[in-house]
């Protein structure tokens, strides 16, 4: 497979989301900024935040919702790469965040879950009903590791709630195209869970101690990171260690399609035969594009038609 050069010289990108006019928007986790990248490569800043955003999905309402980490990583060179590395002593807590992007206002909607603190929120996918299903990462100690959960929280910042709670390291997110299922990229384990749901924002109930459905783990020292699914169902996990995207099958087999860097973080699907696929190389600094085998799944609310618009009034009343 070919990878097309778009864009680089960015710090950390993460986070991509395809929009109607071929750019992309994505975060620089580094660097604290959401960017707008032209298909020429062109780089232009849309909000720069405090903390450290990391998934972005448009919402109902035409604005982009952001998972900021809290500034939770520290950033260092491996072999040449940028990676990131410890939890800074000035972290204190994520946030669930959007921002307009005509106009670059940031909003913060829930800093708090349960009655604590988000950790670092990292990756974020709407369903069809325009509830929000979101990682919260967790975080290193020096003792060990505060455990990250699964939550749902509706964009209109009047319910957020922990429905999953003891992950290692969650991170990528997304649905099933019949949204019954929803997929979570455990890092630390580079294994890629299923829970079923039972209704937006709950899960099935668990039978005795299972924490989920593995649909599989990776082989070797790889770890995995963020997640798009496909219109098939199948679910492209990006791959840290042999860097690229890891094509999780629903029966546990998997294939790896390589990108020339270690640290890749994220993709995401777009254009008119929802073919194209933009990844986000972070080790190198790098957005490439491709042409995807099969179609990707086509997301809640990505695509701004006059008919979404309808889709999206729809949505919003349905969450007040």
């Amino acid at each position: 497979m070919e990878f097309e050069l778009v864009a680089e010289g960015l710090r950390f990108p993460e986070g991509p989301v395809a929009l109607n006019d071929g750019s992309v928007v994505l975060v620089e986790i580094e660097a604290k900024r959401v960017v707008r990248v032209e298909p020429s490569g062109r780089v232009s800043t849309v909000a720069e935040f405090d903390g450290g955003p990391n998934g972005a999905a448009l919402g109902p309402d035409g604005w982009l919702y952001v998972c900021n980490n809290g500034g939770c990583f520290t950033f260092t060179t491996e072999a040449g790469f940028n990676a990131p590395a410890r939890v800074p002593s000035t972290h204190r807590t994520g946030s669930l965040q959007r921002v307009d992007l005509a106009t670059g206002r940031i909003e913060t909607l829930y800093e708090t879950a349960g009655g604590r603190r988000l950790e670092a929120p990292n990756d974020l996918v709407f369903d069809r009903h325009g509830g929000i299903w979101f990682t919260d990462y967790g975080s290193a100690t020096d003792l060990g590791r505060n455990y990250g959960s699964i939550c749902y929280a509706l964009p209109d910042g009047s319910r957020i709630e922990r429905v999953k709670e003891g992950l290692i390291s969650p991170n990528g997110i997304g649905l099933s195209p019949d949204e019954r299922v929803v997929y979570v990229a455990d890092t630390a384990l580079g294994r890629l869970w299923a829970f079923d749901v039972e209704e937006p924002g709950r899960l099935v109930p668990e039978q005795r101690r299972q924490s989920g459905r593995v649909v599989s783990n990776i082989q070797g020292a790889n770890r995995v990171d963020s997640l798009a699914v496909e219109a098939d169902g199948r679910v492209c996990v990006a791959t840290i260690g042999d860097g690229g995207v890891t094509v999780f099958e629903l029966d546990g087999t998997t294939t790896h399609v390589k990108v020339p860097d270690p640290f890749v973080t994220n993709l995401c699907f777009g254009g008119q035969d929802m073919r194209d696929v933009w990844v986000t190389a972070s080790g190198t600094g790098k957005l490439y594009k491709t042409r995807w085998p099969r179609p990707g799944l086509r997301l809640n609310f990505m695509q701004r038609t006059a008919a979404d618009e309808f889709s999206a009034e729809s949505a919003l009343c349905q969450v007040k």
